[in-house]
């Protein structure tokens, strides 16, 4: 009894991202090797993608509303620090999110992918813009419909305004966003629940995949991984610029926070570097306020590295489906990447959720994110890298810019 008792806690510490690979490996080889058995195992990976979109609009409509909140608290208590906080985080993740659509521009990883969607696609996707109509229409006529009906960005707007009016109450917020933070964690836990089937339904999927769409998608991945990293690369030229720009050296500003950023790319988390990134900060001269509010805060508010990835990853899929990128659909994924992309920190697997609420709100099918979640580990170090420097150079330029004001 004890034994076995031993052998289920083995199994239980295989990390995710390792049965997200057998997954994956397990259902190329089913679909290459019994193609009639994989074409029939789409009913699984679909079961999958049900229930993520079950749980998208309660997970971003709490996330979003709370992170929204925290925000409007965080300005009012910190001042021009908290303006020029956020105003940095938002600048960064836009450039990072627009990277990422620019790379797919260029390099087209998903060229030869071709998708086949289980539903039908949107056919106003490929339109020109009437930016009346778009701007109208993320005003919502009424928010429950819009939630029914998994309109995003309407859900999103609502968000926002729903979150400053409560920090703009102050403490009679308080039983709405403690509701809100229980259904937050509750919606964190269902989440949970529905990851750890992933690996079932990636192998289902990619048998599927497999046998009914060969090897141009597996292909299409890993060019996907290689454009990612390339754009990882590009945001640390970036970044390292811009800490010429503030007067430090940005290999040696790299050299000493080198210990967390190797264990933020290893373990793909960034929590775990942040004791030992404020300890670095605050010994080379940044104040201990600036250090213990960027830090943090940047944890949820500014994933560059997600940012630039999530972009990434929507572009190759909606080219996977055959769409064109025209003007109102990459108006779309800036906007509503830049904004679901904030507060995403501690949802599991928030990556994928975040591309799941882009595809939704462009009313493509999210299958696709089944597919990414085979490769998710590998681009997820990178990314979690990239979030990790990203912080380090938030802090540099909120002691630049904040003047005489903290110490």
């Amino acid at each position: 009894m004890g034994k076995d008792t031993k052998n289920g806690a083995n199994r239980k510490r295989v990390p995710l991202w390792a049965q997200l690979l057998v997954g994956m490996v397990v259902g190329i080889a089913i679909g290459a090797i019994w193609p009639k058995f994989g074409a029939t195992l789409q009913p699984v990976g679909t079961a999958f993608i049900k229930a993520i979109k079950m749980i998208v609009i309660p997970l971003v409509f709490s996330a979003v509303t709370l992170g929204v909140y925290k925000m409007g608290n965080d300005i009012k208590q910190l001042g021009r620090l908290g303006i020029l906080a956020f105003a940095w985080f938002y600048l960064a993740t836009s450039i990072c999110v627009a990277l990422g659509i620019g790379l797919n521009a260029i390099f087209h990883p998903a060229a030869g992918a071709a998708l086949q969607p289980t539903g039908k696609l949107p056919e106003n996707l490929a339109t020109s813009i009437d930016w009346v109509k778009f701007l109208l229409d993320i005003i919502p006529d009424n928010v429950i419909a819009a939630m029914a009906n998994q309109k995003m960005l309407p859900t999103l707007f609502f968000a926002i305004c729903f979150g400053l009016s409560l920090a703009a109450i102050g403490e009679k917020s308080r039983y709405i966003t403690n509701l809100l933070e229980g259904i937050l964690n509750a919606m964190f836990k269902l989440t949970g629940g529905i990851i750890t089937t992933a690996p079932i339904a990636v192998a289902a999927i990619m048998a599927w995949i497999f046998a009914t769409q060969r090897g141009s998608v597996i292909l299409g991945l890993f060019k996907l991984v290689g454009v990612m990293y390339l754009g990882v690369l590009i945001v640390m030229v970036l970044f390292w610029i811009i800490v010429s720009m503030l007067g430090q050296n940005p290999f040696a500003t790299t050299k000493r926070i080198l210990e967390p950023l190797l264990l933020a790319f290893t373990t793909a988390s960034s929590e775990i570097t942040l004791p030992r990134r404020m300890e670095i900060l605050e010994k080379h001269g940044i104040p201990d306020r600036i250090v213990s509010f960027v830090l943090p805060l940047g944890y949820s508010f500014n994933l560059d590295g997600a940012a630039l990835y999530q972009s990434l990853a929507v572009c190759f899929l909606v080219e996977a489906y055959g769409l064109h990128l025209d003007t109102p659909t990459i108006l779309t994924i800036l906007l509503t990447t830049l904004i679901a992309n904030k507060g995403g920190a501690g949802i599991p697997a928030a990556a994928l959720v975040v591309i799941a609420t882009v595809l939704t709100t462009l009313g493509l099918p999210i299958e696709g994110i089944a597919i990414l979640a085979g490769v998710d580990r590998l681009m997820d170090m990178g990314r979690t890298a990239i979030n990790v420097f990203g912080n380090t150079v938030a802090a540099l330029v909120l002691h630049k810019f904040s003047g005489n004001q903290v110490t």
